[in-house]
């Protein structure tokens, strides 16, 4: 049926300038003004504001003031990058709503399902989510599942002019066959729009490292909250200035505040699924950022994920008759016979690449005669048909699978053994294999309504279709550093043995043994298990098999990755740690399944993400191991003076400064570091690992403790000098800094050399530097800013001391660091403990 060309693409975007874009509204969007009110409640800015009181009520109205612009700094860094991981969700939220196949402009289009419009003609196709409530045009052996709106089970078919039945809602899904409908309403207007329901498909929160980050966050509060009031005690106990005490407990409160460890947490995951979403892949579940490091076993299929899904007919077998693209366009009465069955059994409109290449070989006529029934690709049976009236009476075409072409015409076993020997003998050269056959249909098979399946009709077979579909030109290197990164790489899929054999051989995975979908249902779970930790190929797989395998491997400990397209592929995709969905032929069932969406369906575009995974892991780590040990020598500083009878070192005014630093270093800095030479040379780190293991822990509390032993000699030599309160400030401030910027420069990599990080690119790294630079000479040398910080005059020989000791604490810690993390023992350290 000619359903016609659709809307023009200037007519629909002013449809969608006017009545708004297809989707309901999200509560997960947060505007910049909850943002800010979200920042409001934070503790550092209560911290902050009750220092600002407590000197109003010294008399001190410029340091009051100068607490309240620290404030508003703090209160802008944070809506500015919560701002930006909100935009990021934002982009990754429209990526990831449902897609639209519509007509317009006389072609087809995929589009955001958020952009369709009222009057588009929306194709639907076997697993696609309905995007927008409409009527159909077209049909062919359509059933849809509308249980998310009746809540019944049962699928309903749908036929053209039905009442209820010539009718489609947005929010359902496509089981079987394909239409055309015309889009009638969108948005809030549509039946699932005027329930109210709405769907998320991006989620906020990472279970297991969300535990680990609240239990950071309890210790350190804890311990704050502790030694704050400790503070207040001393102070107020032995000095007997209770406004003083509780400047000294803020500040060491201040201190201890654990308010960047959730802060990087979320401009971590967001900004790593952006990062992710720049190499063409769609995070839809933030927690397989977490996993993907995990990775120990890849399944992938082989069409268009290893290969191009590039089609182009190859060969073809009809009867004596064969044919080869070199021979040029195809003569063969018997050849031509097999073409021609072919793509009348193709849909009318069609855009598997493989029926596109018979399409456009075949040279079907203009007048070909329009469908009057099609059967659909079933899990019991891998062939399609299609019935059409050739004026002398109904005719039949198939073509799929050759045993299931064999199947239909219900060839005798020597019959079945030849095609199956023709059939391998194009498998091996690494072709796809489909037989074709055609028949009569009698006038009285279809007296009430075609038959449900296409068995039982006469079919005779035609012979073979060969099609050529090359691999990927970056399959192999990245099959390569998989197995280098400790990862095994498996090849599912549903074509031949001997097939699969050849493009594994070319791809570089372990083709030796090759498990077939017949022998797997034969086996035992126990036997199964044994036999998929020996293989790498999987042949002729169907798509409950693919979760028989992935709960052996989860049974066995591996932590799985799947990929998948179709609509029952979705459970072996929800099964596996991390699901993978293809974008480009995928169905919405499958992306709706899965953690991550491949937009390019390219196998190297998954172990890119896996790259990236583990660089987001390391570098979380970075800025985990950073805040800890900085915090170690800003608390020492704030109560190392009270145990010794010193004037404070630190006011809220100098830890407010500090958190300036502190704050963009652990999640700007550390996020955009780029990934460790040796990355994809680990092996996978173990799911259940700590964000910061035993090791790592003791490496960051090294770190703070060896600062802190520096600043307290540097303190107390300074101190016994005889030198004014407010010079020993400037001094052990200045110092201080320049730790913490020795201590940026060190946690930027765990294994490359100090001049090795100096080459690594990082624009952030020198704007922060730079700034800080800048602001502390600002803050020295302007006589203004001196009093305001307390600070006295700074020599040239203090500020040699203060870069001295700050030159010692960087070159200590990296060689701390160079006996400690460069032996390939320590690089399996999270595979070894959890």
């Amino acid at each position: 049926m000619d359903v016609g060309n659709g809307l023009d693409s200037a007519a629909a975007a002013a449809r969608l300038r006017q009545e708004g874009p297809n989707e309901l509204p999200s509560s997960e969007r947060r505007s910049w003004l909850r943002i800010a009110a979200e920042a409001l409640r934070q503790p550092m800015l209560a911290l902050l504001l009750a220092g600002g009181l407590i000197y109003l009520l010294l008399g001190d109205r410029v340091e009051a003031l100068l607490l309240l612009v620290f404030a508003s700094f703090s209160l802008t860094i944070t809506i500015v990058q919560e701002a930006r991981s909100e935009r990021v969700l934002e982009a990754l939220r429209n990526l990831a709503s449902p897609r639209a196949l519509v007509i317009r402009d006389g072609s087809r289009r995929l589009i955001p399902g958020r952009e369709v419009v009222r009057e588009d003609l929306l194709v639907l196709r076997e697993g696609d989510r309905v995007a927008a409530d409409g009527v159909l045009l077209d049909a062919h052996d359509l059933l849809l599942d509308e249980s998310l709106l009746t809540g019944e089970s049962l699928s309903v078919p749908k036929r053209v002019g039905g009442g209820e039945d010539g009718r489609v809602a947005g929010g359902t899904l496509v089981v079987r066959g394909q239409g055309v409908a015309r889009v009638e309403a969108t948005g809030l207007d549509t039946a699932i729009g005027r329930i109210g329901g709405a769907l998320g498909n991006i989620e906020s929160e990472q279970p297991h490292l969300q535990r680990q980050i609240q239990r950071l966050v309890r210790d350190f509060a804890i311990f704050g909250v502790a030694s704050g009031l400790t503070a207040v005690l001393l102070f107020g106990l032995l000095r007997g200035s209770w406004l003083e005490a509780m400047l000294s407990g803020i500040a060491l409160g201040m201190s201890m505040l654990p308010e960047e460890f959730p802060l990087v947490l979320a401009v971590f995951m967001a900004m790593g699924a952006w990062r992710i979403s720049r190499a063409r892949v769609l995070t839809r579940r933030a927690a397989a950022i977490e996993t993907l490091g995990a990775t120990t076993v890849l399944c992938t299929d082989k069409t268009g994920t290893l290969t191009e899904n590039r089609m182009s007919v190859a060969a073809v077998v009809a009867g004596n008759e064969h044919w080869t693209p070199a021979q040029g366009p195809p003569t063969g009465a018997q050849v031509t016979a097999l073409l021609l069955a072919a793509a009348r059994a193709c849909p009318s409109q069609a855009s598997d690449p493989m029926d596109l290449a018979v399409l456009a070989l075949a040279a079907v006529p203009l007048d070909a005669p329009r469908p009057l029934h099609t059967w659909g690709l079933r899990a019991d049976l891998f062939a399609v048909a299609t019935l059409v009236d050739h004026g002398d009476g109904p005719r039949a075409f198939a073509k799929g699978a050759p045993e299931a072409i064999a199947e239909l015409c219900a060839l005798s076993a020597t019959q079945r053994a030849a095609l199956c020997a023709e059939a391998d003998a194009l498998a091996q050269r690494g072709i796809r294999v489909l037989g074709v056959a055609d028949t009569d249909v009698l006038p009285a098979t279809l007296s009430a309504a075609p038959p449900v399946t296409p068995r039982g009709l006469p079919f005779r077979a035609l012979g073979l279709l060969g099609f050529a579909d090359p691999l990927r030109a970056s399959a192999a290197a990245a099959v390569s550093e998989c197995r280098r990164a400790g990862i095994r790489v498996l090849m599912i899929t549903g074509d031949y043995a001997s097939t699969a054999r050849a493009i594994a051989g070319q791809a570089g995975i372990e083709a030796a043994t090759i498990l077939e979908g017949r022998e797997i249902d034969a086996l035992s779970p126990a036997a199964l298990g044994e036999r998929v930790r020996q293989t790498a190929v999987f042949a002729r797989i169907q798509p409950h098999q693919k979760l028989r395998i992935v709960e052996c491997l989860k049974a066995s400990g591996e932590i799985v990755a799947m990929t998948g397209d179709g609509v029952n592929d979705a459970p072996a995709i929800k099964s596996a740690h991390i699901g993978i969905a293809m974008g480009g032929r995928g169905t919405d069932v499958a992306r709706e399944a899965s953690s991550i969406v491949l937009l390019d369906d390219d196998f190297s575009s998954i172990v890119a993400t896996i790259r990236l995974g583990r660089r987001i892991y390391d570098n979380l780590r970075k800025a985990t191991e950073y805040i800890v040990a900085v915090h170690i020598p800003i608390a020492g500083l704030a109560l190392l003076p009270l145990l010794c009878g010193l004037p404070l070192m630190l006011t809220p005014i100098h830890i407010a400064f500090l958190e300036m630093v502190i704050d963009p270093a652990c999640s700007v800095v550390l996020e955009a570091e780029q990934e460790e030479d040796d990355v994809m040379q680990r092996p996978p780190r173990h799911t259940a690992s700590h964000l910061l293991p035993p090791q790592r822990l003791r490496w960051a509390l090294l770190q703070g403790t060896l600062v802190l032993g520096l600043l307290a000699m540097l303190l107390l030599t300074s101190a016994a000098a005889g030198r004014a309160e407010s010079e020993l400030r400037a001094l052990i401030f200045t110092a201080l800094v320049l730790m913490n910027m020795g201590l940026i420069l060190v946690n930027r990599s765990f294994s490359a050399s100090l001049l090795g990080a100096f080459r690594r690119p990082n624009r952030s790294l020198w704007v922060l530097l730079g700034g800080v630079s800048g602001v502390l000479a600002v803050a020295l040398l302007w006589p203004t800013a001196r009093d305001l910080f307390r600070f006295g005059a700074l020599t040239l020989r203090d500020l040699v001391v203060a870069l001295g000791a700050a030159g010692l604490a960087l070159l200590l810690l990296e060689g701390v660091k160079a006996r400690w993390f460069r032996q390939p023992w320590k690089r399996a350290d999270d595979a070894a403990q959890p």
